[in-house]
């Protein structure tokens, strides 16, 4: 306990007076400061100018990171017959139709990503309560209900990433590994926050980006300047 809290110590005093800066500058820190044995998650937090309490100003999405999350997802899958043979073949982890469901309803989830072919829809509806509140369950707006599991499945593993306004509207993902390259980690970050601001409701007023930070996931945050992150 006692390294752990000189670890945190030192953390905190190289993290003090330092807001809004760089994103280059950002993922320095961070990374400078990520000293656990594992290798840490980079993960961001936007603070959006919404309330997705209201229809008009939820916000969700779907971005393919460019060099990947490092994170190994595992993909669940509800089809039957040849699309459950195609699933299998592509990667998924679990498949399954009614066993899964019974599986799930059961407490057993063993997975990160959910997709399901259309016809399982009304099987995978009985779950809304359970896989809803953890960003879980399939909505082909983000192409999680499809016919093409393959392509979804690789998307899932190859460095996808889902994002969702919780209540207070603070739309929070990983973006990478502190061992990444700073150059990957500041375009990946780039990327989430280019496909958050694509992903612009239409009753958004006012300012829709409040606050970026960034932060490894035992360390401290950091703001990040909005014009930095933006910058193309």
């Amino acid at each position: 306990m006692a390294k752990f809290g000189k670890r945190t110590r030192a953390a905190r005093e190289a993290f003090a007076g330092k807001q809004d800066l760089t994103v280059e500058e950002a993922v320095a820190l961070v990374k400078a400061n990520a000293t656990s044995k594992f290798d840490e998650t980079v993960e961001i937090a936007m603070n959006l100018g919404v309330d997705p309490r209201h229809a008009d100003q939820m916000v969700r999405g779907v971005v393919g990171l460019p060099n990947g999350t490092g994170k190994t997802v595992r993909v669940a899958v509800f089809a039957r017959g040849p699309k459950a043979d195609e699933a299998l073949a592509a990667g998924a982890d679990i498949v399954g139709a009614e066993d899964l469901m019974e599986t799930i309803l059961g407490g057993k989830i063993e997975f990160d990503r959910c997709i399901a072919t259309p016809d399982m829809m009304p099987v995978v509806g009985r779950l809304g309560k359970v896989l809803g509140p953890r960003n879980l369950m399939p909505n082909p707006k983000v192409g999680t209900v499809t016919m093409d599991v393959k392509a979804a499945i690789e998307a899932a593993k190859g460095g996808e990433v889902q994002f969702k306004a919780e209540k207070a509207g603070v739309v929070h993902a990983g973006v990478g590994k502190a061992s990444f390259d700073e150059a990957k980690l500041v375009e990946n970050i780039r990327a989430f926050v280019g496909a958050v601001s694509r992903a612009r409701p239409t009753g958004a007023k006012g300012a829709y980006m409040k606050k970026v930070a960034i932060s490894s996931t035992m360390g401290p945050g950091v703001s990040i300047d909005l014009g930095s992150v933006t910058a193309e």
